[in-house]
């Protein structure tokens, strides 16, 4: 049996060459922080950081010899003693005992796979734990035990047990604190003191005989073993990627894989033990929480489960997110409303299409009619289609009409058809241009007339950044989430993001953001009023609601200097992919959700915590200017029959631009109907309007012919005319490929077959073929009006003209 047990020694001495370490074993856990230093969550393949015996007091290692193995320093890594007894007392039936010194718990540990415990691993422990005491020294095995052993809570190694149980690091760790870390390890799970009356009993117990065998070994004094008292341990939260921080944790990790920035992989975060520095506001981060938790989901008046809720706070100076709210429970729906999800942002898209006007040299004080309907020109839904009407928000039937009002009025309102005939002056094309430089991404954008209405999905995140840019008065920085990624103290990443200074104008920026502010003061954002504060110095807010067509999404997007916070809702199609008009819930649940319900409220209620205590600052200084002369009112609707039934056909339109007139004459209650004419006024330019200041019947077809710029093939009417013969007229214009109209006008003055006038005038540019209307005298009236053209060679005045 000697032999066979030598025998049986060798092989496995001369077999088992001690193994590569597991994977797991040099990796530690990477931990990231809130803006305020509080931990927000861990990537972790298993939550270890590893310290040096060098960074850690020295009764750690003391601690742990005392208690697990005090002949760890003088023994070959076995005792073979202990293994004779342990065997005995297991094979006769005694007590089951273990022998492991700490060198073999180490091999355990750093080398074998949980659940390896059968007699043939315990053998072949015994054989490396020999192996690694030749090979290692005595430091680098005890230094190895302290950084793998689990300690319970998820932690392994010492630095992270201090931190879960007494949310310190090791190196803080006091000597009865360390007695009972270490009076633990056989049995963590079953001793931790949170686990009851009994697990605390035997805890204390486990840390007194720590503390005494540490006074027996001199590595303390009796009178310090007297002293002491068993700690506290915090209460303890597991930290996992559920609730919130999940949603939190994956965009740190999405910013930190980009290639352009930190190019960490899952894999760097998980092993290597990196601290990561956020953006995120925790005290911020809790209002949003909260105030997404006002809506009910249950009960009556339930909100549907598919609804995306967005809330998200940037602070304009820098682009920094200090709240994020994209979900409920990343466990459970690991898609975040906020930044995966998108929706058509309505009107809060409208500000794009101000601020192109205002930097086309468009003013707050100009009117538009904001009547509807409105048929506007080239309004389509979809380019290539059929001109459709356009209606504005409102109960009434059609929409509610605004008259005409200047564009601070029709942003208060959200006045869709000054809107529309605002985009139709500067051109989609500027309103897209203008929300790119803001930070909205060019793939949520379009050039699309609609565009003003917000009608290419957005996400919240964008939104946002985009209002931030706002708030900063025109400067855009890169939206962001991470600040820092150290290494120990070694910096691996800082984030430095491109900032973009005047984006747009401050001078047009100024102008906007007083535009915004009277959607709280005066318009559909009224609720925010409440953040105002006090009169004598009062808070300004500017901001923006926005809908959409059948409810399918709500907004509100509103900033004051130190902060931009925008709040969405959108829900989701049974389907999973569509969007449905979403399910009205609470006080609203009797009523259409827009972004003057909810999202205004819940904004208002989020600002208002997070803007406690935080100092008031000013918008720019901005006077508005004066109010422009109103324009003659175009009639209103009324509800007699005879005015419902004649309208009146506005004067003054011939020299306006098209989108103007006609919206004018719409509003009036006509129907214009334009005609292209090429002529050398610029393109866009009413050049006549049927039956000017006459009353006609409401909806009557009114042609309005519209400049097209002038022609490749025009002509120029010929001057000289007036004042010549009729005859010499007609040849002229022939000539030149006119059409003369002749008419005859009495006069006392122009003696009778001269040219009295011409319409176009001499020196117009006109389309080949156009009609000229020739007005030519007839004399003082004793002679008849002339009916008939001459006759060839005629001269027009009476003599042998051929005139009946």
């Amino acid at each position: 049996m000697l032999s066979l047990g030598i025998g049986v020694f060798t092989a496995g001495w001369i077999g088992w060459a001690v193994p590569e370490e597991n994977p797991n074993i040099g990796s530690e856990t990477t931990t990231v922080y809130y803006a305020d230093k509080k931990v927000m969550g861990k990537f972790a393949a298993i939550d270890r950081t590893i310290r040096g015996l060098d960074e850690l007091p020295p009764y750690i290692p003391q601690a742990v010899v005392a208690s697990e193995d005090q002949g760890f320093e003088s023994h070959m890594g076995v005792d073979p003693v202990g293994i004779v007894r342990a065997a005995l007392s297991n094979v006769t039936g005694g007590g089951r005992q273990g022998a492991s010194t700490l060198t073999q718990q180490y091999v355990e540990n750093t080398y074998f796979e949980p659940g390896q415990s059968t007699y043939a691993d315990k053998f072949r422990e015994i054989i490396l734990a020999l192996k690694v005491d030749q090979e290692k020294s005595k430091d680098e095995i005890l230094e190895g035990y302290v950084n793998s052993i689990y300690l319970g809570r998820g932690a392994y190694g010492f630095e992270a047990a201090a931190k879960a149980y007494f949310n310190k690091p090791a190196a803080e760790l006091t000597v009865s604190e360390t007695a009972m870390l270490v009076g633990i390890i056989p049995s963590p799970s079953y001793w931790d003191p949170r686990f009851g009356e009994e697990s605390r009993a035997v805890a204390e117990q486990k840390w007194a005989r720590v503390l005494r065998n540490m006074a027996d070994m001199g590595v303390i004094s009796q009178e310090e073993r007297n002293a002491a008292t068993f700690p506290e341990p915090i209460e303890y939260k597991p930290v996992s990627r559920a609730g919130q921080v999940g949603y939190l944790l994956e965009e740190v990790r999405k910013e930190l894989a980009d290639p352009n920035g930190a190019n960490l992989s899952e894999e760097d975060l998980m092993n290597n033990g990196y601290e990561i520095r956020t953006t995120i506001n925790s005290k911020f981060q809790k209002a949003a929480v909260e105030t997404a938790n006002t809506i009910p989901y249950k009960g009556e008046g339930a909100a549907s489960d598919r609804l995306g809720v967005s809330i998200v706070s940037i602070d304009p100076k820098d682009g920094a997110v200090r709240a994020l709210y994209g979900g409920k429970d990343y466990a459970e729906v690991q898609y975040n409303s906020a930044t995966d999800g998108k929706a058509q942002p309505g009107s809060t898209a409208k500000p794009f299409t101000l601020i192109g006007a205002l930097e086309e040299g468009h003013e707050l004080n100009e009117y538009y009619n904001g009547n509807s309907p409105m048929q506007i020109p080239g309004w389509t839904t979809e380019p290539g289609g059929p001109e459709v009407e356009l209606t504005n928000f409102g109960t009434e039937e059609g929409g509610e009409s605004f008259g005409d009002i200047d564009l601070v009025k029709a942003t208060a309102d959200s006045v869709n058809t000054v809107y529309a005939q605002l985009n139709v002056d500067i051109g989609p094309k500027k309103s897209q241009e203008v929300a790119i430089r803001a930070g909205i991404p060019e793939a949520s954008t379009n050039a699309t007339l609609s565009n003003v209405l917000g009608t290419e999905p957005v996400r919240a995140i964008d939104l946002a950044g985009a209002y931030a840019t706002f708030a900063a008065q025109g400067t855009r920085h890169k939206t962001h989430i991470v600040t820092s990624v150290m290494d120990g103290e070694e910096g691996v990443y800082t984030f430095t993001g491109d900032t973009v200074k005047d984006a747009i104008d401050p001078e047009v920026m100024a102008k906007a953001t007083y535009a915004l502010t009277q959607v709280v003061e005066q318009g559909s954002g009224a609720p925010a009023q409440e953040l105002l504060g006090p009169d004598g110095n009062p808070r300004p807010v500017a901001g923006k609601t926005g809908s959409t067509n059948g409810n399918k999404s709500a907004w509100f997007a509103g900033y004051i200097p130190q902060l931009t916070t925008v709040v969405g809702l959108y829900q989701t199609g049974k389907d999973g992919k569509s969007q449905d008009s979403i399910t009205p819930f609470g006080e609203w649940a009797n009523y259409s959700l827009t972004g003057g319900t909810w999202p205004v409220t819940a904004w208002t209620h989020y600002m208002q915590a997070v803007t406690e205590g935080m100092e008031v600052e000013q918008f720019p200084d901005y006077v508005p200017p004066a109010p422009k002369p109103s324009p003659t009112p175009t009639p209103s609707p009324s509800p007699s029959e005879e005015q419902d039934d004649m309208v009146v056909v506005p004067a003054g339109l011939v020299g306006q631009q098209v989108v103007s007139a006609a919206a004018t004459l719409s509003g009036a209650g006509v129907n214009p109907q334009l005609v292209e004419v090429a002529s050398d006024q610029p393109p866009g330019i009413v050049l006549s309007v049927e039956k000017e200041g006459q009353e006609v019947r409401r909806n009557t077809p009114i042609r309005v012919e519209v400049s097209t710029g002038p022609d490749e093939d025009t002509v120029t009417v010929p001057g000289g005319l007036i004042g010549g013969d009729e005859n010499n007229a007609r040849g002229q214009l022939r000539a030149a490929g006119l059409d003369p109209a002749i008419s005859y006008q009495e006069s006392d003055d122009v003696p009778q077959g001269q040219v009295i006038s011409l319409n176009p005038g001499e020196g117009a540019t006109v389309p080949r073929g156009s009609r000229v209307e020739v007005i030519v005298s007839s004399g003082s009236g004793d002679i008849g009006i002339p009916t008939g053209e001459p006759t060839e060679g005629g001269n027009g005045n009476g003599n042998g003209g051929g005139r009946p």
